[in-house]
């Protein structure tokens, strides 16, 4: 029977070419969105047996309702893809409250609750992989961007943590810090911005969703049953 992966912010950048690969791989795809419906129908209609699933990640009725539905269509939910995220960037002192209750909302609750009830799923089967997608920025910080590296870090902290905590049911929970990754995410960076990155980068070169995609497949095969609370890093060399 073939293989489930749910993909969170499915629709677009990174997460649809996840979506796109893991389908040529044989997956089942269930590909979530939130506001992205147009993009995420089209990517469904053009995977076809693929699913797609509106759902905010921060709510809690919304992930069980997701998930549910899932495992319901599919039958089980092998690999978790903890893609959705939102950017932010701002001195701390020009930041609000709400500014940040809503980038951790989306980009460390919205981790925590898939993985909490998708490990719920996995354990029952004592096999799964939960893949959380963080940041460079995670692991180094960046300035006037503390806020979302905080977040970002909070990621790589709990992929760490879960990982020891869900080993013994079989479970693998590992984290990708992509650097700079030609996405709509990125859409709004100068070009003068955009070139120094690339400067930056000792591969010489800007990241694609391909790039990470790739790893994410790796990352939920069989060759990487023995890889888990890591965080690697896809970044051309910037974090060495």
């Amino acid at each position: 029977m073939s293989k489930t992966v749910f993909i969170t912010g499915g629709s677009r950048g990174i997460g649809k070419c996840a979506a796109e690969l893991f389908y040529k791989n044989g997956y089942n795809v269930v590909i979530n969105y939130n506001n992205s419906e147009k993009e995420a129908l089209e990517l469904s209609d053009s995977l076809a047996g693929s699913l797609a699933l509106k759902g905010d990640v921060s709510n809690e009725n919304d992930v069980r309702e997701m998930l549910q539905k899932a495992i319901t269509h599919f039958g089980k939910i092998d690999v978790v893809i903890n893609n959705a995220g939102v950017s932010f960037s701002k001195l701390v002192t020009e930041t609000t409250l709400s500014d940040w209750e809503n980038l951790f909302g989306i980009n460390v609750t919205g981790t925590f609750l898939m993985s909490k009830y998708t490990a719920e799923h996995m354990i029952k089967n004592h096999s799964g992989k939960i893949i959380n997608v963080s940041s460079i920025w995670g692991v180094s910080g960046a300035s006037c961007e503390s806020c979302y590296s905080a977040s970002k870090g909070a990621v790589i902290s709990f992929t760490k943590a879960l990982a020891k905590e869900l080993g013994p049911s079989g479970i693998t929970v590992n984290a990708v810090a992509p650097g700079f990754i030609d996405t709509d995410m990125n859409k709004n960076i100068s070009p003068e911005e955009r070139e120094a990155f690339r400067e930056e980068t000792p591969l010489g070169k800007i990241g694609t969703p391909e790039d990470v995609a790739n790893l994410l497949l790796f990352l939920a095969s069989d060759s990487a049953g023995f890889i888990t609370g890591q965080v690697i890093g896809i970044d051309g060399g910037v974090i060495l």
